[in-house]
């Protein structure tokens, strides 16, 4: 499969790289890309909520009234989850959400993702480059050469562009990673990936490990 490579002014430059076809030309598994996404989303729970059940509550312990006589239900502690105040029954507990896929699934799971991306016409491949300084409206020219302002866009980059990911980080709809950092649920999320062409390589050896 080739595709054709573009400057940051939305100009074709003339040039065509080759993707490997075990990356972007799979079929899909969209269970893989499913189960990668819920472990994703699982992670970014804090699990952190609690509530207190009986033996928490601060409230007397005495008998609140006697157990016979009074024509209602025996009632013992005012820590009760039947009363107003009481404790709650099987209330919220401290968790982890995360759970373990293996690691050729995960690997399925992000082909799969760039499959889909590719099936569907979503890909660019643009030429390295840079900003000298950090300005939102740098990465914003570049997304408007493109025709991609209003679109959900990934930018994926072979390392760290300090300028490059701060000029993206107030554009809201436009977020920029590393081959080391992408993951399935912010592939699929994103409308249109634009890869640059130097992570292309790296991208195809950590994927075909």
């Amino acid at each position: 499969m080739e595709l054709s490579v573009l400057n940051i002014k939305g100009e074709d430059t003339g040039k065509k790289v080759s993707v490997s076809e075990e990356i972007f030309g799979i079929e899909p598994n969209t269970h893989a890309i499913y189960l990668d996404v819920k472990l994703y989303l699982a992670n970014q729970r804090q699990g952190t909520h609690k509530s207190k059940e009986r033996a928490e509550v601060n409230h007397s312990t005495r008998k609140i009234k006697r157990q016979k006589g009074t024509g209602g239900a025996r009632a013992g502690s005012i820590k009760s989850p039947v009363f107003v105040g009481g404790g709650r029954i099987f209330g919220p507990r401290p968790r982890d959400y995360g759970f373990k896929i293996n690691k050729k699934v995960k690997a399925l799971a992000r082909k799969s993702a760039f499959s889909a991306k590719a099936k569907s016409d979503s890909i660019s491949v643009l030429e390295a480059f840079s900003f000298d300084a950090p300005k939102t409206k740098s990465y914003l020219n570049v997304l408007n050469s493109l025709s991609l302002v209003n679109t959900k866009t990934l930018l994926i980059l072979p390392s760290v562009d300090s300028n490059v990911y701060l000029s993206s980080r107030n554009i809201p709809k436009a977020k920029v990673t590393t081959v080391d950092a992408v993951n399935t649920y912010d592939l699929m999320y994103a409308d249109r990936l634009l890869i640059s062409e130097s992570a292309l390589s790296i991208l195809e050896t950590q994927l075909n490990k």
